[in-house]
């Protein structure tokens, strides 16, 4: 048994709006923007080749089933904590978003994180087997440090403890000059203001303004190994090792150690222990001397405090520019691979083409081109000297005919002729001007005073009266008027506002042409309507008086 397939319907249309491509990938843009915010992404890096040249980094982000586009933005990378690697495994957060030029959706990282502490400890054991091959860790390349410095130089934070126990231990021990270097020690931007610090005080000059110190003391109190992780970073650890003064390393607490406790000069155990490590002890101490010290750091503090207050406010009312740019600048790096590949392609095809004319190209050909090139000029030369003499003595013979002939007098008739005839046209000028603006003068005052003459006023004036519905409409009939109808009437002094009331009276016989031309008569006012507290009045149809002249010579409806 054979059963037939049920017929499908055919779509002959569907009512749904077109989009451009750029405008679905906008709303898909939005959508995902909307939908999702941000996001915290557990994966594996895949895919990274370093910062762009462009100093953005893109890579993916995947687990054992999917994978993900990432970016980072310039800003963004030179913040974070640890550079991203190839294999390791991050919490990654940041916005989801898509790049239309490319169809694809993508999260733009602005925080990232190993995956735990393990993760941590293994990147660490890493970088310390990566820079200790580099021999970064070398005991032969320490130096001592000096016995007595004049200047000692201290990387920290300016609101901390440690600051302050050091300079107690400075106070107490010998009275040196302190350089404070203040950088954060924790967070995203530590580690480039540590490394900067570093390479600041290398670069001071030896005696310049600003004296250059004998040594240095990076300092920071204890805390976890996430809190120590800017200590741990290349750059630190690179600063540490290229510095010329010799630095002595106080990070966290006796337990704890980072890399640039490898790179250092000394180790410290703790900040006040580096202190006393960097000068002699002195046992006289003068107390006016540390108190105004201690007042100065406070006032200095208050300071930073409240312009950093200031600043950080300030920076919260600013749109970010990373938001601003981070579409144009991807799709300029789109742009710049394609260029490459474009140049590439634009030069081999240029090299082909010079490599096929190239042999047809032979100095021979080029020297017989210019010597014949070389004749012909010196013809032309040659014809062109003869020509010029013999125009020459033409010119310069018709000339002396021809001034021969001029004279300034015939040039003086003629500017007196035509000036005359200049004022002679003015003068004519002059007059049909104002014959013109008579005459157009007596044509808009007869005008005028015809428009006095045809305006409804002056028919006002003879005693008669406008009446208008309430929508303003002139009234032709009392059939339209129905009791308690709001009227105009309009006399040659104003305005009076009435209702209307009773049924019309009969009508006045009239004649045919007279009621087809008189139209509604006036309206008055009946003789008890002023003693009535309401200003009612009574419509009622009169006869229009006739001229002795009968309808040819009276005064036909306005209305």
């Amino acid at each position: 048994m054979t059963v037939a397939e049920p017929a499908r319907p055919v779509r002959t249309g569907v009512n749904i709006a077109e989009l451009t491509v750029t405008e679905l990938s906008s709303a898909i843009k939005r959508s995902l923007e909307d939908g999702f915010g941000f996001v915290r992404v557990r994966g594996e890096i895949s895919g990274y080749r370093g910062p762009h040249a462009s100093g953005h980094c893109y890579f993916s982000l995947k687990d054992d089933k999917s994978k993900i586009e990432a970016v980072i933005w310039r800003g963004n990378f030179a913040r974070l904590r640890f550079k991203p690697e190839e294999g390791l495994e991050v919490i990654a957060q940041g916005k989801v978003t898509s790049f239309p030029g490319a169809s694809k959706y993508q999260i733009v990282i602005e925080s990232l994180e190993p995956a735990g502490v393990g993760a941590l400890m293994a990147l660490l054991e890493e970088r310390k087997r990566k820079l200790g091959a580099e021999g970064l860790f070398e005991e032969t390349r320490k130096r001592p440090l000096p016995f007595l410095p004049g200047v000692v130089g201290i990387v920290t934070s300016p609101t901390g403890a440690v600051i302050r126990d050091m300079l107690a231990g400075f106070t107490e021990r010998f009275p040196t000059r302190v350089l404070i270097w203040p950088v954060r020690v924790q967070g995203e931007t530590s580690a480039a203001e540590v490394a900067a610090a570093i390479r600041g005080f290398n670069a001071l000059p030896p005696h310049g303004p600003v004296p250059r110190p004998d040594v240095l003391i990076v300092a920071r109190g204890g805390g976890s190994l996430e809190d120590l992780w800017g200590f741990n970073e290349e750059i630190v650890v690179r600063a540490a090792a290229e510095s010329a003064i010799p630095l002595i390393s106080a990070v966290g607490h006796e337990t704890d150690w980072t890399l640039i406790d490898l790179a250092a000069d000394a180790r410290a155990p703790t900040p006040t222990k580096a202190a006393e490590w960097a000068v002699p002890k002195h046992s006289e101490l003068m107390e006016r001397t540390g108190e105004l010290g201690l007042r100065l750091m406070q006032r200095m503090r208050r300071r930073l405090d409240e312009a950093r207050v200031h600043w950080r406010a300030a920076v919260r009312g600013l749109p970010r520019p990373e938001e601003l740019t981070a579409l144009p600048r991807q799709r300029f790096d789109a742009a710049e691979k394609r260029l490459s590949r474009a140049l590439m392609a634009n030069t081999q095809a240029h090299a082909k083409r010079l490599a096929r004319i190239s042999p047809r190209l032979q100095p021979r050909l080029l020297a017989v081109r210019t010597e014949r090139e070389h004749a012909r000029l010196e013809r032309c030369g040659s014809r062109a000297v003869e020509a010029l003499s013999r125009i020459a003595a033409v010119r310069r013979l018709s000339l002396t005919r021809i001034s021969g002939r001029l004279s300034p007098v015939g040039v003086s008739v003629r500017l007196s002729r035509a000036s005359e005839r200049l004022e002679g046209l003015d003068r004519r000028q002059r007059g049909a001007f104002e014959a013109l603006l008579a005459r157009r003068r007596q044509i808009v005052e007869a005008r005028g005073q015809m428009l006095a003459s045809l305006s409804y006023h002056s028919v006002l004036g003879r005693g008669f009266a406008l009446v208008r519905d309430a929508s303003g409409r002139a009234v032709r009939s009392v059939a339209g008027l129905p009791d308690g109808a709001r009227i105009d009437i309009e006399v040659a002094d104003g305005h009076r506002q009435a209702t209307v009331d009773g049924a019309p009276s009969a009508a006045i016989p009239t004649t045919g042409s007279e009621t087809a031309e008189s139209g509604p008569a006036p309206m008055t006012e009946s003789p008890d309507a002023a003693q009535r507290t309401s200003a009612e009045l009574r419509i009622r149809p009169t006869q229009r008086r006739r001229s002795p002249g009968g309808d040819k010579g009276g005064q036909g409806s306005l209305f």
